[in-house]
């Protein structure tokens, strides 16, 4: 890592050494302190809802660099790209580590769910927004609506990121401590159901002596191109359930799983998002 690296939330400008203050101006002296001392603190902050302070604070800047915002003459692995390569890796060990303890009587196909779910870029990008990262990333000349889109793209790969710089600096330990800290209560309680909803309610009923479920559907509004469906679940002797999704299958392990839930049914467990 060079020396050459931006400032966190401080964007390219021209020299200040150039820069030919107005008469009254601060001098330049004491806005390149201001700014410095304003970095500082910036990564201060961030360093605190991380839970890490950095030895090497380039580290921080670089795994909340953007390409985008690099100079012609950078290269590519001054952004965070390596550092979400090597996050990524290190995530998946610790999160591995933790579900082969956490869940002994568990095979390893169920593993392998738990992990792939616990792991995928959704997962990640809810541990950024909850950490408050999405502002701090460094995008570089992009318009402000382009920018929030982006921001709102890369926030998973900005947290793996994170999770690689970590380790960098303070080795496995460091990083095992951000990922169980981030990571264990939605270990306890999947977000995402490990089975497709649609066929733990079709084994329940069968179960229960029910027939096969049946979905209809109850209404579609919405453009031709984007449309939105509601779809109701019917079984013999319960209140229907209903679903919306933006398709018809989406919209159907919607209703089952609110009937799953409504009901009390248990063994809900991989599911996929196949629309």
């Amino acid at each position: 890592m060079n020396d050459e690296s931006p400032d966190l939330q401080t964007a390219s400008a021209p020299s200040e050494a150039r820069a030919q203050p107005d008469a009254g101006s601060e001098p330049a002296t004491v806005k390149k302190k201001r700014s410095k001392v304003s970095a500082k603190a910036a990564t201060a902050a961030i360093e605190g809802r991380i839970g890490h302070k950095f030895a090497d604070p380039e580290l921080l800047a670089t795994a909340f660099t953007h390409v985008s915002a690099l100079k012609s003459s950078r290269k590519r692995g001054d952004s965070y790209q390596r550092l979400e390569f090597l996050g990524d890796h290190v995530l998946g060990l610790v999160v591995s580590d933790m579900l082969y303890r956490a869940f002994p009587n568990a095979n390893e196909g169920e593993l392998s769910k738990r992990l792939a779910d616990l792991v995928r870029k959704e997962s990640c990008a809810d541990v950024a927004k909850s950490l408050g990262l999405i502002d701090d990333i460094k995008l570089g000349a992009v318009g402000a609506g382009a920018g929030a889109r982006l921001r709102k793209s890369v926030l998973g790969d900005i947290c793996e990121a994170v999770i690689g710089a970590i380790f960098l600096d303070g080795g496995y330990t460091a990083a095992a401590q951000f990922v169980e800290r981030n990571w264990v209560e939605r270990m306890r309680k999947p977000r995402r159901p490990l089975r497709d909803p649609k066929t733990v309610l079709q084994e329940w009923a069968q179960g229960k002596g029910l027939p096969t479920p049946v979905y209809r559907e109850v209404e579609r509004t919405g453009p031709h191109h984007d449309p939105q469906f509601r779809v109701a679940v019917d079984l013999p002797g319960l209140e229907p359930a209903e679903g919306l999704g933006g398709s018809k299958r989406a919209a159907e392990k919607v209703a089952a799983s609110v009937m799953i839930e409504r009901e009390g049914v248990e063994g809900v467990g991989g599911g996929n998002d196949d629309g």
